[in-house]
């Protein structure tokens, strides 16, 4: 049976973490005393969900987050700390905290530990975000008891929305560039400038020249997309930000 632990203290645990190739020990009171955290538990690193989506969403959404008093956003698995530390490099996420449950000790005393034997798991996390306020449990977003691992409810929006229904969130911005391109530096300047945050991709590593032609018929870079719109160059994206 999943526990809803709204109005409780979370479990008081001390996490083996890993930095600088040294071992740091973070207990709940350095990670929740005196801060506002998000929290969201899933069932391991690496796995389909969890990388796809999961940590890409809070990542992307961190900012807005932080705008509405979020102090850190925590990701929480029971796996080790080489694991974690691995994950969190291979999928960039840099703004997001990754604790190793490696013993499962927290997650067991949120009432969320599970059997995924029948996945060659073991015991492992059910798939769920909090809000934490100075170590109390604000809001639960537990994902429903069905079979498989159902993402329904324990995503950044669903949880954002809670916070703020009314919350801006950050444009999604991709711009291809090449290497040593004065106009694309221009480019990365002005939304850097603006704040924004951007997706950079590069000519001749990640896409080549037929790819961009084929999604903009154009044979320049930089091209720049904002939310699904093709903007253009950077005289164009100058235009569209209202730079001069």
């Amino acid at each position: 049976m999943l526990t809803n632990r709204e109005g409780q203290r979370v479990p008081n645990v001390t996490f083996r973490t890993r930095h600088n190739n040294q071992w740091v020990d973070v207990t709940t009171d350095d990670l929740f005393a005196g801060k506002t955290v998000v929290v969201f538990s899933l069932p391991g690193a690496f796995t389909p969900t969890c990388s796809s989506t999961h940590v890409p969403g809070y990542n992307e959404l961190a900012n807005a987050f932080k705008e509405n008093g979020v102090d850190e956003i925590v990701c929480l698995s029971v796996n080790d700390a080489f694991v974690m530390n691995e994950w969190a490099r291979e999928q960039n996420a840099k703004n997001i905290t990754m604790i190793p449950d490696g013993n499962g000790e927290f997650t067991e005393g949120m009432g969320m530990l599970v059997d995924k034997h029948d996945l060659g798991f073991g015991k492992r996390s059910w798939r769920y975000s909090m809000l934490v306020k100075d170590g109390v449990v604000e809001k639960m977003f537990i994902e429903p008891d069905e079979p498989g691992d159902p993402f329904k409810v324990s995503d950044a929006e669903t949880m954002l929305n809670y916070i703020n229904p009314g919350a801006t969130k950050p444009k999604c911005v991709s711009l291809i560039a090449r290497i040593g391109c004065p106009y694309c530096a221009r480019a990365k300047a002005m939304l850097k400038d603006q704040g924004i945050d951007f997706e950079e991709v590069t000519l001749g590593r990640d896409v080549t020249m037929y790819s961009v032609r084929a999604f903009t018929g154009r044979l320049t870079v930089p091209q720049v997309f904002i939310d699904g719109k093709h903007i253009g160059g950077s005289e164009e994206l100058a235009a569209f930000l209202g730079v001069a």
